[in-house]
């Protein structure tokens, strides 16, 4: 997810990163997860939480890391290319982190997406990936830390409802769930919003730090 909000084309198999023997992992998502990796002259996970997950791996062989978050994307974008950047990719894990945009766009472009839909398209993704052998699925709670009066605004009227989806989605379905929200928050109190967020949405180094931690102790 950028400022202008506008999605741009996933890039092709050479995403990854990590031992070629290990579980592929992949992340697929918005701008929190994409995180620059589409021009990383490192390779392709990254500045974000993703290539921090990769850090902290433990595991030998090492997880082979695949990110394919895409900067403005809402559910309903993850599901038009599900089939190329997830079950083509098969992975062994499989984690999901969406929600921001589809509260955003109904503020910045008044294309609202209500939580039926939300939590239809997050259903479907699920019910995919499983049918075809993906067992391992993690969902990652959306999250907004305001810094003004709107952004309060935003979360209050919709990011909250959608919060729950996720939550409700991740129990019914039995995935595993990434409770970000509260963890942001509460960092928030304790050291100030900008100790873990840079703009309200997007996290600060430290915010992409406290991200990959807390999926590694949801492992």
């Amino acid at each position: 997810m950028t400022t202008a909000g506008i999605p741009v084309g996933a890039v092709g198999a050479a995403d990854t990163a990590g031992t070629a023997g290990g579980t592929t992992a992949l992340f697929i998502g918005d701008s929190i997860t994409d995180a620059g990796r589409r021009t990383d002259p490192s390779g392709f996970l990254g500045a974000g939480y993703v290539r921090h997950i990769t850090e902290l791996d433990p595991g030998e062989p090492r997880l082979r890391v695949v990110n394919r978050g895409i900067s403005g994307n809402r559910a309903r974008d993850l599901r038009e290319r599900w089939a190329t950047d997830c079950l083509d990719v098969a992975p062994g894990i499989l984690t999901i982190l969406v929600g921001v945009n589809d509260t955003w766009r109904r503020y910045d472009s008044d294309d609202p997406t209500d939580a039926t839909a939300f939590a239809r398209d997050l259903e479907w993704m699920i019910a995919t990936a499983r049918d075809v052998g993906i067992a391992d699925i993690t969902l990652m709670e959306p999250f907004l830390v305001p810094l003004d009066e709107d952004q309060a605004r935003w979360r209050a009227e919709d990011l909250d409802e959608k919060i729950d989806v996720v939550r409700t989605v991740a129990a019914t379905h039995g995935t595993a769930l990434v409770p970000l929200d509260g963890a942001f928050t509460e960092q928030a109190r304790l050291d100030g919003p900008l100790s873990v967020i840079d703009d309200g949405v997007h996290p600060s180094a430290a915010g992409h730090e406290l991200i990959a931690r807390l999926w590694w102790q949801s492992r």
